[in-house]
């Protein structure tokens, strides 16, 4: 009897744990949620805002805490509207001797206004980008602290990207600057990667990561390998292995450019450009999904 008590009491163990998102493993979904509010409290990260340049400043600081060499690139970018703007991709880079790479993307940029918003007034705001923005950033800065204490078993690059939000995705204008500008601007002339995966949004509290379509299309492979590690860590209620999503994003450029980065995206996100795109929405659970995710994925 006592036996079959403590069988099921470690039965019910696992389902909360799996159920939580709170699996045993290094990376830390609450450090994830605090660097990521980190971001939040600068400000909305617009750029050409002080609170955009500080921001980046505080993830230079930290990556150079964590990883082994930390490239920043640097430009002006100049609108279609004639404005020019300061912008900024920050490369962490660890075991960079090693010709083997992975590719981490996310962005850190805000965007200026909240044009989801029904109201006049708000749509004028720029959106908090805690979800949109700072939830990436939260998960690389945490998954850079496994990987200082345990060193990835091949070349890892953790890219933040800017710009991705400014403008108008109608238009195709104003949007993916940084990675734009990564795609031609890459570390080195032969660099290459085994797979990248861009992480958009993924600390929405009720994740639903479905397939990207450009993905599915371009890397297939990539989609597989991501979400059958999902499986692996038994986090398939999260990952779910269907298509929904056709997405104007960060990996288009690269992919474009012929590395194969594939879009790890929650868009099911009712705060989505709007003023309601804050830190309350971000789940501590979610980051640790995704966190054990990419990390298995480097190990």
């Amino acid at each position: 009897m006592l036996a079959w008590c403590c069988a099921l009491w470690t039965l019910l163990g696992c389902a909360r744990s799996e159920a939580s998102g709170s699996r045993s493993g290094p990376f830390n979904g609450q450090a994830a949620l605090g660097y990521a509010k980190a971001q939040v409290d600068f400000g909305p990260r617009v750029p050409g805002t002080d609170a955009h340049r500080l921001a980046g400043d505080w993830i230079v600081a930290r990556m150079r805490e964590r990883a082994d060499t930390v490239i920043e690139q640097t430009w002006t970018h100049r609108t279609a509207a004639g404005r020019d703007l300061p912008m900024r991709n920050v490369l962490a880079r660890f075991r960079p001797d090693v010709a083997e790479r992975i590719l981490y993307v996310t962005h850190w940029d805000s965007r200026p206004t909240s044009d989801s918003e029904t109201n006049d007034a708000l749509r004028m705001q720029a959106v908090p980008g805690a979800n949109d923005g700072a939830s990436g950033v939260g998960l690389f800065v945490a998954l850079g602290d496994v990987l200082k204490k345990t060193p990835p078993s091949v070349g890892v690059d953790l890219l933040f990207v800017d710009g991705e939000d400014y403008g108008n995705f109608d238009k195709n204008e104003d949007v993916l600057i940084g990675s734009r500008y990564f795609a031609e601007h890459l570390p080195a002339a032969n660099y290459q990667i085994l797979f990248g995966v861009l992480w958009d949004m993924i600390g929405d509290a009720d994740l639903q990561v479905y397939q990207e379509t450009h993905s599915l299309e371009r890397a297939p492979e990539v989609v597989s390998r991501v979400w059958q590690t999902a499986a692996d860590l038994g986090y398939s209620r999260w990952f779910i292995p269907e298509s929904r999503y056709t997405v104007t994003d960060d990996h288009l450029p690269l992919l474009d450019k012929g590395l194969r980065v594939i879009d790890v995206i929650d868009l099911d996100y009712p705060a989505h450009h709007t003023t309601r795109d804050t830190i309350d929405r971000v789940s501590a659970n979610s980051l640790k999904i995704v966190g054990d995710v990419a990390y298995a994925l480097v190990r």
